[in-house]
């Protein structure tokens, strides 16, 4: 959570070129930002540091802020709602073909078998012909390039409703176009990358993002694959392992990061190299899917390890600069992270009908089960929860279908919350239904009942929890961004390798950013009982936003006065921080949905109140609990515990049970270069 490191002194003292070749004695020309690559290529690899793990991470963020960010402004204790009300209009072509398109989509999802997917463990060809000629695999590529140019809201939408089919389907469109080619190559491609790969893939090649290596997950510091330039400058050598690779076994194309060295080119510019993005052909030679990986759930999903030897990519399949990788990356992630979000909004949506449906159908002791008040409260926290994915999700890609608002913590808050909060929603299903809710579907139907494959939506569903950054790593890249002005303001006081004498510098700086700021958490609008009177019955809830928007400030700055450069290890207590303003957000969010309801839909505006103030109620209990546990925690002993646990001091605890899963394999695969000793499992649909 401090800032990158400084680059090298011998980098940083480059001078620009005098002309086609360096001056004798001068330092050659560099040409990648010193911001992008702030650690030598060479120290990128299993050997890398914490520090150089932070400065990759680092370099990789988005530091500006052009455009206003509400959810940056709740960790602030600025609650600025006209940022996401009066509710963002679409617009009214946008509507139009989307709705034309989901009218098409839904009649071919009937054709489908979610049961099918799920007993082969894979997707059809002939499903996968039909939506490519549906377009589906072009939703988010501009209509000029062959795609649908669909808004994001029903892309989302859509989404949806291919997951509650089968969530392979939804997990296969989301790898493609949320993270996959069509993404990066429309944001950064040039115009001839865009003119060469968006057609292809809105026809239906389908790709994949390899990022995920054996030994390298949320920590990219740590790549171990390479793409060596070749001497003439025309290509790229590449080799490595990519673990994990959704899509991977049946990608006609592939978004590929990996490390290149730092180099000098032929006209004498030393290249400093770093994390690459390249978009390669997966029937290039040297590429072998070694296996598709099986997993708990998403049966039908085609994920891989796939290994590169020697593949030779040409220089002009290159996505940006070299060292740009990460932070293509993680833009594209910005808003591809709200496809998530999207299956999520099926999933409480079709909890809800099984829960009602089941919960009247069932009788115990003279009543229908869900008239049992321990039943009845999980059929209202699935209702209300129900209401707030939508809320959340449909607000956020609003707002990014808008673009007059950064929204990359929007989306991360959507993503983390979402998925676990559905999770919850399902586990809840399965308790509701009881030992059928343990049962598969298939087992239900053999004996004569009702095929609801509740057990395989918790299977499906645990899985989001770790996609596209796992909730840990979610709340730390959220905390950071939640932190980032203390960060600024603190200056050397954040960093735990200044001196007294900058510490007491910045100490100066920070009392005069401190000065202005923290008057304006002592009071705001929701103090006012008259704030908000446009919400009627739901004024009171955003009343209680204004006011925990404060009071999470505040806390915030007591945590980083407390602890300063240490605050980056206290992530219990930054999750807590993220978790708070979550909340916060899915409540904002559904009191400015239901009074759109209310103006656009009256029939539903009543209902959807009642939903929204319900979800707000519940998210208080919530929000209280976790600003309690910000002070009155266990979280010192826990870590103390870890560290002996770690250490081996209670050993003797895990005797009397056999490890079957010792002598199986090492813990990590060996992902060393060099050829492939296995069948190649890569298969084309097309």
């Amino acid at each position: 959570m401090s800032s990158a490191t400084e680059s090298p002194a011998t980098d940083s003292s480059a001078t620009e070129s005098q002309g086609d070749l360096p001056q004798a004695g001068a330092v050659p020309p560099i040409d990648s930002l010193e911001s992008e690559t702030p650690i030598a290529a060479e120290k990128i690899g299993a050997g890398a540091s914490a520090e150089d793990a932070r400065a990759v991470a680092e370099a990789a963020r988005e530091t500006a802020w052009e455009q206003p960010s509400f959810a940056k402004g709740l960790y602030l204790g600025s609650f600025d709602l006209s940022l996401i009300h009066p509710w963002p209009a679409a617009k009214a072509d946008d509507v139009e073909r989307g709705e034309a398109f989901m009218e098409q989509l839904t009649a071919l999802c009937r054709t489908m078998s979610g049961r099918v997917i799920e007993r082969d463990a894979k997707i059809p060809d002939e499903y996968l012909k039909a939506l490519a000629d549906l377009g589906v695999f072009g939703m988010k590529i501009p209509q000029e390039y062959g795609g649908l140019g669909l808004s994001l809201v029903y892309y989302g939408r859509a989404l949806g409703l291919l997951g509650s089919v089968h969530p392979s389907l939804g997990a296969l469109l989301s790898a493609h176009q949320s993270i996959g080619v069509p993404e990066p190559v429309k944001v950064f491609g040039t115009a001839e990358q865009k003119r060469e790969y968006l057609p292809r893939c809105a026809a239906g090649a389908i790709t994949a993002f390899l990022l995920t290596e054996p030994d390298v997950g949320s920590d990219p510091a740590r790549m171990g694959s390479t793409a060596v330039p070749t001497d003439d400058g025309e290509a790229y050598i590449l080799d490595g392992v990519k673990l994990w690779t959704t899509n991977g076994v049946i990608a006609e194309l592939v978004v590929v990061m990996a490390v290149v060295p730092r180099h000098t080119g032929s006209d004498g510019t030393v290249h400093k190299g770093g994390i690459t993005a390249f978009v390669v052909e997966m029937d290039s030679p040297g590429i072998t899917v070694e296996n598709r990986n099986a997993f708990m759930g998403l049966r039908g999903i085609e994920n891989g390890v796939t290994r590169f030897h020697q593949v030779r990519v040409p220089a002009a399949n290159r996505l940006g600069r070299e060292g740009q990788g990460l932070k293509i990356a993680l833009t594209t992630l910005n808003t591809g992270r709200l496809s998530l979000p999207a299956l999520c909004v099926a999933t409480g949506r079709w909890s809800l009908k099984i829960a009602r449906e089941w919960s009247n159908a069932r009788t115990q002791w003279g009543r229908p089960v869900g008239k049992h008040e321990a039943v009845g409260k999980k059929i209202a926290f699935i209702a209300a929860t129900a209401f707030a994915l939508d809320a959340v999700f449909e607000l956020s890609a609003e707002m990014a279908d808008a673009g007059q608002k950064d929204i990359r913590i929007e989306a991360a808050l959507a993503k983390l919350w979402s998925t676990e909060i559905s999770y919850r929603i399902a586990d809840e299903l399965v308790q509701i239904r009881g030992g059928r809710g343990f049962e598969t579907a298939d087992s239900l139907e053999a004996r004569g009942e009702r095929a609801v494959p509740a057990e395989q939506q918790l299977r499906d569903l645990r899985i989001n929890r770790i996609f596209e950054g796992s909730s840990e790593i979610m709340k730390l890249l959220i905390a950071r961004e939640a932190v980032d002005a203390h960060l600024a303001a603190a200056g050397a006081l954040a960093s735990a390798d200044a001196s007294l004498s900058d510490k007491a510098r910045a100490a100066v700086g920070a009392s005069g950013f401190y000065a202005k700021w923290l008057p304006k958490l002592v009071a705001g609008a929701g103090m006012d009982p008259r704030s908000y009177g446009e919400f009627g019955r739901l004024a009171k809830q955003l009343r209680f936003v204004e006011r925990s928007s404060r009071r999470l400030a505040r806390q915030t700055f007591y945590g980083m006065g407390r602890w300063q450069a240490g605050l980056e290890h206290k992530q219990a207590f930054l999750g807590r921080i993220v978790d708070i303003g979550a909340e916060l957000f899915a409540m904002a969010a559904c009191c400015s949905r239901a009074e759109m309801l209310l103006r656009t839909a009256p029939e539903r505006g009543a209902t959807a109140f009642e939903l929204a103030e319900a979800y707000c109620e519940q998210a208080r209990v919530r929000v209280d609990e976790y600003f309690d546990q910000l002070w009155r925690n266990t979280d010192d002993g826990d870590r103390d515990l870890s560290r002996k646990v770690l250490a081996g001091d209670y050993v003797w605890l895990e005797a009397g049970v056999l490890d079957q899963s010792e002598g199986t394999g090492p813990w990590i695969a060996d992902a060393s270069p060099q050829a492939s000793v296995k069948e190649d499992l890569h298969r084309k649909y097309r």
